[in-house]
């Protein structure tokens, strides 16, 4: 895709997927889960490809959106229970 600043898109997608997918594996022991969360990043990465500066590694730039993606994820799914989840979860 070219359009925003002439990035190559595409090449950028096909250049770090599976650096990307390595990542989100290592955070959540899943690789449904890091699959998923990773076409977000590259979706949300395609949404604001205009607001990276270039300064900075692009690596580090989607491996950014990639962890703050998959902790959204955790948080709406509240992977991480608290004590009253756990009390609760006990119960049943």
């Amino acid at each position: 895709m070219k359009g925003v600043r002439d990035v190559d898109f595409d090449g950028i997608y096909r250049s770090y997927f599976k650096d990307v997918f390595l990542y989100m594996c290592s955070l959540s022991a899943n690789e449904d889960i890091a699959e998923e969360i990773t076409q977000e990043t590259f979706v949300k990465a395609l949404r604001s490809i205009g607001t990276f500066d270039g300064s900075k590694d692009i690596r580090a730039w989607l491996f950014t959106i990639a962890r703050n993606t998959y902790f959204t994820y955790c948080k709406l799914l509240k992977i991480y229970a608290d004590e009253e989840m756990t009390e609760d979860a006990a119960s049943v």
